[in-house]
């Protein structure tokens, strides 16, 4: 059996446990706890450790996701997930503008780390106040469009776009990189 690690990063609120539970074929390992800091304001649980689901993708190959919590402060868990991850996508949730520059040090902390494929996920376009992807690839920092990562319209509650998520971050491993899969989860 061969197992490949993907992460799903982002801030607060951005849908990464959502996108984990929609295409996990397994009950959800999850460490959500009481939100107690700003991220209390929009929701009352987060994310402190990380998600895990699996998704069985044939029979010797196992998709193993892990949802990062969004909160710097948890940031040893990023790094702990982005070093073992074949590849990952960061969730930007487009109607929160105040938070491109935390997505924005995700992707850097990320990238210092480890040299994986990425995706950029935008969540809640059909929010008020959603920004449009090119504002939002700016505010992160991708000026030149020749060098933007691949971007996704994700809804995390809908098992197709999820899905679509994950293929196009599964096809920028099988198109560009040489990485082996793993044989121990």
């Amino acid at each position: 059996m061969k197992f490949m690690r993907s992460v799903v990063a982002g801030t607060p609120g951005a849908g990464k446990s959502t996108f984990v539970r929609t295409l996990s074929d397994i009950e959800v390992v999850d460490t959500d706890r009481r939100a107690t800091d700003a991220t209390s304001l929009y929701k009352k649980r987060t994310t402190v450790a990380f998600d895990f689901g699996r998704l069985v993708l044939g029979p010797d190959l196992e998709l193993h996701i892990y949802g990062t919590p969004g909160q710097a402060r948890f940031n040893f868990m990023w790094d702990m997930l982005i070093r073992r991850a074949h590849n990952y996508i960061l969730l930007v949730a487009a109607h929160r503008p105040g938070d491109f520059i935390s997505a924005r040090q995700i992707i850097s902390f990320m990238n210092q780390r480890a040299q994986v494929p990425m995706v950029i996920g935008i969540t809640h376009t059909d929010c008020l106040g959603a920004r449009s992807q090119e504002e939002i690839m700016m505010a992160l920092g991708y000026m030149n469009g020749k060098k933007r990562p691949p971007i996704v319209i994700v809804d995390p509650t809908d098992k197709a776009s999820v899905v679509e998520a994950i293929l196009v971050l599964m096809s920028l491993l099988i198109l560009g990189s040489n990485v082996e899969l793993s044989n121990t989860p």
